[in-house]
């Protein structure tokens, strides 16, 4: 009963389940907005790659599955997911409660602060209303940071949305933003590390209010898919455990 019930979730074989070696092994697909990076993004051969994505295939691999990576739009991804498009969500998603009336979350498998990024030469105090009247700020639509700023900022300033953190960074390179709002390691990657521009870090990191920061990213499932959920959460305790995790961390971060 076990086994039946697992294969009608559509996503995962038998081989969840230890000793069940003559079970058939079914792919699962996982939606991922690109390029977010460093923790999703293509290479210049066009090979997906990032620490979501690592981290996902090491996840896989512990299960015993085999997993599909499926390129969706940030508006889409948890459209996409309803629509069965594909079976989790893998993508930088924060785990918050607005979220969970409509999916089923992982444990977090990592917390990053957010913070504002600006050009070098511009001037902006510490972030507050009063250093941010009259800015043209910058933030990825639908996202934690995109509520964030409009909820506080979005009266004195003026908030433009963009579909991807390319985009974002784009306009920034151009002149047409003074300041963006972004996942600190999306930040420093696209920016601060960036040839394209000279970029400074403004005020310090953010992890606060929970009600706009969550409680770290998680991998989203379907609600009804409990058990596929479960085996995540599973895998993910074993790659700490074992020094996996902490060898891909290192290699998007550095060392802590």
């Amino acid at each position: 009963m076990k086994l039946q019930t697992i294969l009608s979730l559509g996503v995962l074989g038998a081989a969840m389940i230890a000793g069940s070696a003559s079970a058939e092994v079914r792919d699962i697909r996982i939606g991922v907005d690109v390029p977010y990076e460093p923790m999703e993004y293509r290479t210049p051969e066009g090979e997906l790659t990032g620490f979501d994505i690592d981290l996902g295939n090491a996840l896989c691999a512990e299960i015993g599955i085999e997993c599909e990576w499926v390129v969706q739009g940030w508006d889409g991804i948890i459209p996409g997911l309803m629509a069965r498009k594909y079976d989790a969500i893998m993508s930088s998603m924060t785990i918050n409660e607005q979220r969970r009336e409509q999916v089923l979350f992982s444990d977090p498998y990592i917390t990053p602060p957010s913070a504002w990024f600006a050009p070098a030469d511009v001037e902006i105090g510490t972030p507050s209303e009063e250093s941010l009247e009259g800015l043209t700020l910058g933030v990825q639509r639908g996202t934690l940071q995109d509520n964030y700023v409009t909820d506080l900022y979005g009266d004195v300033a003026e908030v433009n949305r963009y579909a991807t953190a390319d985009d974002m960074v784009l306009d920034m390179d151009s002149g047409r933003l003074d300041a963006v709002f972004l996942d600190f390691p999306i930040g420093k990657s696209t920016l601060l590390d960036s040839e394209a521009g000279d970029y400074k870090l403004v005020g310090e990191m953010i992890t606060e209010p929970q009600q706009y920061f969550g409680e770290g990213f998680g991998i989203a499932f379907r609600q009804r898919d409990q058990e596929l959920a479960e085996a995540f959460n599973e895998a993910l305790a074993t790659l700490k455990e074992d020094g996996t995790y902490d060898e891909i961390h290192e290699r998007y971060f550095g060392e802590e």
